[in-house]
């Protein structure tokens, strides 16, 4: 390959950029992107779910019953949320980005022009000044600036670079102007080499989403070949093809948990939505379940912790003979941009004053201090300990050990001594607290020294500080060192990485909150990845929640949320698995029954409704803030295993009286119908006790709707009226299922709970 040396005014000319364009030496965009639209549509649909369903839907309306696609409904609502709700936030993250820097002031043929950053070349003469980001890996060729590499290495200080110095893709000029040649372009950058690994697209950890795939999958198995073998039993015992195709669907849907899934995408949905009028904008819908179940979170300081900037928080007077608040002041406006600490001094001491500059001198890091000459005299600001190596100053120092101090004083007199600290953002001593109190282990990661991050931490409410600086440690991050430490201080981008990955295989769940791109590979690795909205593309795009505001404040609200959503999921999800479970015992069983299958699509979309759809939407908005136990499947079987095993007793009870009293199909399916319901509507008591006014009003309703249903619409759910005998035969079938029942409960609480 060969390299341009162009001069820094006349820059590269059009043959040469045109020639690095042909070899495809061009700075194109490197990040992470977001999914396409039509890819969110495309997976989101052509699931193995909707496939069963469809295909089912599909059989049914070659029958021409279309009061028995009702099912269908669940279905399109299921699929509608999921495609939303990813848009949403897809399009969301894609306007933040528009914040990065989209252009580039480069000199070409003698010339300075403004183009887009994807047509900067290699060897090209870039213009840096302040405010401007550093778009490619480059070198200087004229002129000094400062800049912040905050995003790239978790460190606040800023950082002088002259001549001949490297500046890195990602970081900001803060003072000064520079002229750069641009050394790398594309993947070669820096920034690209560490958000190269991440995707967008990542294996979120929910135990609700891997259980109903796993139901899902094993019904998927098993669901075409007992749905062909019962479709044969009823064509053969009456060789009806549409009511073979009927029955065999309504056994076949039955073993769907479709109302589960929609369920549980429209309860997410809505605490996204809750979330949103926070300022949270969650990404992926399990993302809430996720950070319910943390109970290790990992916080960069920069940026989260810290809002990045300094502030002053108390200056010690130590000569009364100065004005120290107007020379303060005046240094500020003089050296305005030098460092951070002069920022934070021209923020707290902005007056008028009237004093004639002379001569100044901006910060050096070989001084240690920074100077202006004055009409009135010359004043030094810098760190007290090279200024005044006295033993009174030595004591201050000590005193003052948990603050950031510079000392301001002239030729004879020390003036004062200015005390600085890390901005806190607001509530993070109090989201901490609420973070220990709901037992979530915390760890901070910083590229700070370890003196910088332990006084941090103590100003947080740290009481148990073990500390370790990661440059200075010969072991990478394993096990037991992740363990036996809180704080990690100058921590690479792969330290965090591995920082996360180690407690992730000592059995954590993990969150992680960044917004750099030194934490992009860490937030890929986490289980729950948080971003705030002013940090880098690249963590944001990686991340499942980004906190709009950067309000650190916000992760508590959403800890709650995915509490009271997963809370209530599980109990609601009891009522849809008990119907998983009878669906597929029946259909198992009336393979070898004499009879056809009791129930029609719609009579189970009746039941369905009243005793499952309608309670477990409106129980799983309720209030909940108890802990997120483990354990999801086994959680919701020993609560489902009793009232599905006692509808089957039920239905074999009702297939042994016909055998003795030759009782109609008809018959049988309205029987069928109201011990389900009956034993649906225990389950239910069991699940609203202790009852409040919310869950009594439901019960009552619900009871009522289902009696209504059955009497006034009979024809349209192919009931038909039971004479006296079957309506005892019912109220004693009542009667056993409360005691079956309990039973049932007692022994799979019992047996279950081991687990």
């Amino acid at each position: 390959m060969i390299r341009y040396n162009p001069k820094i005014n006349e820059g590269l000319n059009q043959k040469e950029v045109e020639n690095r364009i042909k070899n495809g030496y061009v700075n194109y965009n490197a990040n992470v992107e977001t999914k396409s639209i039509g890819n969110i549509i495309f997976n989101n649909v052509f699931t193995l779910f909707n496939i069963l369903n469809f295909s089912l839907g599909l059989l049914i309306f070659f029958t021409g019953s279309y009061k028995n696609l009702l099912f269908l409904g669940v279905v399109f609502c299921n699929t509608l949320i999921s495609i939303v709700q990813e848009i949403r936030a897809k399009i969301a993250i894609d306007k933040l980005s528009i914040i990065s820097n989209l252009t580039a002031s480069v000199i070409r043929d003698s010339k300075n022009i403004v183009i887009d950053i994807d047509k900067v070349v290699l060897d090209d003469i870039i213009v840096y000044k302040r405010g401007s980001q550093i778009i490619a890996d480059s070198i200087i060729k004229d002129g000094t600036v400062k800049v912040n590499e905050a995003l790239l290495s978790g460190e606040e200080n800023l950082i002088t670079k002259k001549v001949g110095d490297f500046l890195y893709s990602g970081s900001f000029v803060v003072n000064g102007k520079c002229t750069a040649k641009v050394e790398k372009v594309g993947e070669d950058n820096y920034a690209s080499k560490i958000v190269k690994e991440a995707k967008y697209i990542k294996k979120v950890n929910s135990e609700i989403m891997d259980t109903l795939k796993k139901i899902i999958k094993i019904l998927s198995i098993i669901i075409v070949p007992i749905g062909l073998l019962l479709f044969i039993k009823q064509y053969n015992l009456y060789h009806d093809l549409n009511n073979s195709i009927i029955n065999t669907t309504a056994g076949v849907i039955g073993m769907i948990p479709e109302g589960l899934v929609l369920l549980t995408s429209t309860v997410l949905a809505v605490s996204i939505v809750r979330l949103s009028k926070r300022k949270v904008l969650v990404s992926e819908l399990y993302s809430v379940e996720t950070l319910a179940r943390v109970d290790t979170i990992c916080l960069d300081k920069t940026g989260t912790l810290t809002e990045g900037i300094m502030e002053v928080s108390e200056v010690i007077e130590l000569n009364k003979n100065y004005d120290y608040k107007k020379i303060l002041s005046a240094i500020s406006k003089e050296l305005v941009g030098d460092s951070e600490t002069i920022n934070a001094i021209g923020r707290k001491f902005n007056i008028d004053t009237d004093f004639k500059v002379l001569e100044k001198e901006p910060f050096s890091s070989e001084k240690k201090y920074s100077s202006v000459t004055f009409k009135e005299g010359k004043y030094i600001l810098g760190a007290p300990d090279v200024l005044d190596k006295s033993n009174d100053m030595k004591k201050l120092i000590e005193k003052y050990s948990d603050f950031r101090m510079v000392l301001l004083k002239n030729n004879r007199d020390d003036i004062a001594l200015i005390l600085l600290k890390d901005k806190i953002r607001y509530k993070a001593k109090e989201t901490l607290e609420y973070l220990k109190n709901s037992k979530v282990d915390i760890k901070i990661i910083s590229g700070d020294s370890v003196d910088v991050i332990t006084k941090i931490a103590k100003r947080l409410g740290f009481s148990d500080i073990k500390c370790i600086d990661m440059s200075q440690n010969n072991t990478n991050m394993n096990n037991t060192l992740v363990e036996n430490y809180n704080i990690f201080a100058r921590v690479t981008p792969n330290q965090k990485k591995a920082l996360v990955k180690a407690l992730k295989e000592n059995g954590h769940t993990v969150a992680m909150t960044g917004d750099g791109v030194n934490d992009v590979l860490a937030l890929r690795e986490a289980d729950c990845s948080i971003a705030m909205a002013s940090g880098s593309d690249a963590a944001r795009n990686v991340s499942e929640i980004v906190l709009l505001n950067s309000d650190f404040e916000a992760i508590p609200k959403v800890i709650e949320e995915g509490r009271r959503t997963i809370n209530n999921i599980e109990r609601s999800s009891s009522l849809f698995l008990t119907k998983t479970i009878y669906a597929t015992l029946l259909s198992i069983l009336f393979l070898f029954i004499p009879l056809s299958y009791p129930f029609e699509p719609i009579q189970l979309s009746l039941i369905s409704t009243i005793t499952i759809g309608i309670p477990a939407f409106v129980l799983a908005l309720e209030p909940n803030n108890q802990r997120v136990k483990k354990h999801f499947f086994i959680n919701i079987l020993k609560k489902s295993l009793p009232g599905g095993i006692t509808i089957v007793i039920n239905i074999l009870s009702i297939v042994l009286i016909t055998k003795i009293f030759n009782i109609d199909s008809e018959t049988i399916s309205t029987m069928a119908v109201i011990l389900v319901a009956t034993t649906g509507f225990i389950l239910l008591y069991k699940i609203c006790y202790k009852f409040n006014l919310l869950r009594l009003s439901l019960y009552i309703f619900l009871i009522i709707l289902f009696i209504s249903s059955i009497i006034g619409f009979r024809k349209l759910f192919e009931l038909v009226i039971l004479d006296f005998v079957h309506v005892i035969y019912i109220l004693l079938m009542f009667i056993l299922d409360i005691g079956l029942f309990n039973l049932l409960s007692n022994i799979f609480e019992r047996k279950l709970s081991k687990k």
